[in-house]
């Protein structure tokens, strides 16, 4: 029999964690390891828990047959304590935090961080476990991911775009700032300035966001995975709105297509967008209790950028292929899952 690789939980719809199990499940499959949702199935030997599963029951039993089980862990719940999201989000949300904590410190053997940023807040906020750990970023299919293509950006416009699972729950500042920046460019560049939007945006924001911009908004909603490159493809650069992000995929797919980025300097950021695939900026105020950013620094950022789009371009699809590889992300899980290599 095959040996073959259980994840959990199941994870569907839009954001991070559907987007890495398709990926991990797609380079697994091209090394002939079968992916399945079912840690009891006689031929599993290992276990991958993506942030955290309610069926710790299943964790336990298959913890009592030996298998290994690594847990996956970006960053907390934590929007929740700083704006009113209502009660049952507040309460999804602590709960959330319980639940990967728990596996975290009792049924856990082995925990890959998404970044070093993810890795320090847990230890900060639940304090550091004795559990071999290892960072890993995401990683994306570069073949797939890529500048080449036939989209080009415009020529009589720039192009700023924002990719989000969605933008509610308290993300919807992210989107404020979007519009800021982009008002604020129209007002200094020669050539005008659009903000394309990609994500799930509930239409009263699409409405408080179209009444506050002076700018072109277009609204393309959610878009299947596939679409992704070309709408990378047809932009000047990328807006990376998620405060405290702990390895934002929309960023990697950015910069395999050569997109360059712009963000503040919070979350993996930092350590995602280095030399000149882009410019992270200081936020220029206390982001963990959602103060107002400094706009002007972000301009800054983004003028400096368009001021030498090919070298950034260049650097972009460079630092995607040293770093987030789909190969090397799945090389390295496989270490961790399997024991094959150094692992943790």
């Amino acid at each position: 029999m095959t040996d073959s690789i259980c994840i959990l939980p199941n994870t569907t719809g839009l954001g991070g964690p559907p987007s890495f199990q398709a990926k991990l499940i797609q380079g697994l499959q091209a090394r002939g390891i079968p992916a399945h949702h079912d840690p009891l199935d006689p031929t599993c030997r290992a276990v991958l828990v993506i942030a955290g599963t309610k069926r710790l029951d299943l964790l336990i039993r298959a913890k009592q047959r030996g298998l290994p089980i690594v847990q996956r862990l970006n960053g907390l719940n934590w929007m929740h304590k700083k704006r009113k999201t209502g009660w049952k989000h507040y309460l999804k949300s602590e709960w959330g935090n319980w639940l990967l904590s728990t596996i975290r410190r009792n049924l856990a053997d082995r925990i890959i961080y998404q970044s070093q940023f993810a890795r320090q807040w847990w230890h900060t906020v639940y304090g550091a476990v004795k559990t071999p750990n290892r960072i890993i970023y995401n990683g994306v299919d570069l073949s797939l991911y890529t500048p080449v293509g036939a989209e080009r950006p415009p020529e009589d416009f720039y192009r700023v775009l924002l990719v989000e699972g969605h933008l509610k729950g308290g993300m919807e500042q992210g989107l404020e700032t979007a519009v800021t920046l982009v008002n604020q460019l129209n007002l200094e560049l020669a050539k005008p300035v659009e903000l394309m939007v990609v994500s799930d945006v509930p239409p009263s924001i699409r409405e408080k966001m179209d009444e506050r911009s002076t700018s072109p908004i277009r609204w393309e909603g959610v878009v299947p995975r596939s679409q992704v490159p070309a709408m990378d493809r047809s932009a000047h650069i990328l807006f990376s709105a998620d405060l405290n992000a702990s390895c934002p995929n929309a960023v990697i797919e950015a910069l395999a297509c050569g997109l360059p980025v712009a963000a503040y300097a919070t979350g993996a950021l930092p350590e995602l967008v280095t030399g000149d695939s882009g410019r992270v900026v200081p936020y220029g105020s206390d982001y963990w209790n959602l103060q107002p950013p400094d706009v002007n620094v972000l301009v800054r950022g983004v003028n400096e950028i368009l001021a030498d789009l090919p070298r950034f371009q260049t650097a972009a699809r460079q630092r995607a292929e040293e770093a987030f590889s789909l190969d090397g992300m799945v090389d390295a899980y496989l270490e961790v899952l399997l024991g094959a290599g150094p692992g943790v």
